[in-house]
């Protein structure tokens, strides 16, 4: 029997249990010199580093539920280079600034997994790289093209794999090549957040969990038990944003769901290959990301039903029934060994995306207003690299981070309802149309409603 929600199987099997202790709410108005919104990595990891770089301030972080509900909690346990709109911050600051984002998100890999092993965390931590795979001819066309932007961008180690070369790593059912990368890792995404909570709460950072917050204004945090005032406000709430005061079109909440396999006898394995445990991708539109994990599973994801009327989210990580077998199937024809196999769990989360689909960090030190985030599903590392320069930011320190060409980045705000609502459900239907189409036809070249959706969405 699948489990259905209960967040995540990553709290399912965190041993302990997400929140072992509950830590206290709020109990009435406070004073902080930084208050941050949001128990996920962006939060945890500004708080963490203020902490180590000023440890006399006074940091203060606020939770609706606990540490790692959202989608620290929910991922796809991806720690890697990616970051969402490089190319855009190419065309608006020029390459070389862009390229500097880029050199910063692969030392950002090596960094979180330094700092686990610093603080005594247990991520079930691999780095055996990224691997991308391409399905079909237009898969592989796009794949080349991707690999080349890659080395241009100056990821000189990354590497182009033919058929064989492919099915030798991960034997995948009609994979046609690959491109990888060692700028990446496996991990269990929940015992990162944990730990790093306790990290955080070892420098001293205060964490209130079960604290809502209502409303950012300049310099106060409102929660239903009191208000925390602070020089600095941090809006760290990624996915989650859309349910603060004022931020319903800020970004929009996508959601993406996963599902995991029973645990695979070796024999399977034998079969599969996967020794390396690289996290792996594709190339379709409608694209899917799975890991094999530590204790010998495939999780994989994709989107389901994209986005909820008025930037609604779910409460527990419940996914439908559509999108479960949805995506076994697309685990099936992957892996056509595994045919029949028992999916043990199945849950959703959201990410948040801008308008212009960039990752951003802000701040405005007239307010003392900032945040970070518009990860676009690449967040375990970039949140990494955001709270860094969200230190930087508050402290004042001009540093190689501030002068990133995505700080201070400002975008539009999505349409309102219905048009909000009928564009993404649009968006996603030509994707998984024109994936349709390359894999019937097997042209080499993009289906031209994949390229018009692009387009439209903004995302090129």
């Amino acid at each position: 029997m699948t489990i259905n929600g209960g967040i995540s199987f990553w709290y399912a099997t965190d041993a302990t249990g997400g929140a072992a202790a509950p830590r206290a709410p709020l109990t009435g108005d406070a004073t902080a010199d930084v208050v941050i919104v949001g128990g996920g990595y962006t939060g945890l990891w500004t708080a963490y580093y203020l902490k180590t770089s000023a440890p006399d301030l006074r940091v203060t972080v606020l939770e609706q539920k606990f540490c790692g509900y959202g989608a620290s909690g929910r991922n796809g346990g991806w720690l890697y280079n990616g970051i969402a709109g490089r190319d855009r911050y190419a065309r608006l600051h020029g390459r070389p600034a862009a390229q500097r984002l880029q050199q910063a998100m692969n030392a950002t890999v090596t960094e979180v997994i330094d700092v686990a092993a610093k603080e005594g965390i247990d991520a079930d931590v691999h780095r055996g790289g990224v691997l991308e795979v391409a399905r079909t001819p237009a898969q592989l066309r796009r794949l080349k093209a991707f690999h080349e932007a890659e080395l241009a961008f100056g990821e000189t180690d990354r590497e182009l794999l033919d058929a064989t070369a492919t099915r030798a790593r991960i034997d995948i059912a009609d994979a046609v090549g690959a491109t990888w990368t060692p700028h990446g890792a496996r991990i269990h995404p929940l015992k990162l957040a944990t730990g790093l909570a306790q990290a955080c709460e070892r420098l001293g950072v205060t964490i209130h969990e079960s604290t809502p917050v209502t409303e950012i204004t300049p310099r106060r945090a409102t929660t239903p038990y009191g208000t925390v005032r602070a020089p600095y406000v941090l809006r760290c709430t990624e996915g989650f944003t859309a349910s603060l005061k004022g931020q319903k079109r800020s970004w929009l909440p996508m959601n993406s769901s996963m599902i995991v396999t029973a645990p695979l006898p070796e024999s399977v394995w034998d079969r599969l290959g996967w020794t390396g445990a690289e996290t792996l991708g594709d190339m379709a539109h409608a694209y899917m990301y799975a890991q094999r994990t530590a204790d010998h599973r495939i999780a994989i994801g994709g989107r389901g039903v994209p986005y909820r009327f008025g930037s609604r989210t779910d409460t527990d990580g419940t996914t439908q029934p559509a999108t479960i077998a949805s995506l076994t199937r697309l685990l099936e024809s992957f892996f056509p060994a595994l045919t029949g196999v028992e999916i043990t769990h199945a849950w959703s989360g959201v990410l948040g995306v801008p308008r212009d689909w960039c990752a951003t960090v802000t701040l405005d030190r007239a307010t003392g207003l900032g945040w970070a985030g518009g990860y676009v599903g690449s967040g375990v590392a970039t949140s990494n690299l955001a709270g860094r320069t969200l230190r930087d930011l508050v402290l004042g320190d001009a540093t190689e981070l501030t002068a990133l060409p995505w700080v201070n980045h400002r975008v539009r705000r999505w349409e309102p309802e219905p048009f909000r609502w009928l564009g993404v459900q649009a968006l996603y239907a030509a994707y998984r149309e024109a994936d349709r189409h390359e894999a019937a036809t097997h042209t080499p070249a993009t289906a031209p409603l994949a390229r018009l959706a692009d387009r439209i969405s903004g995302r090129h």
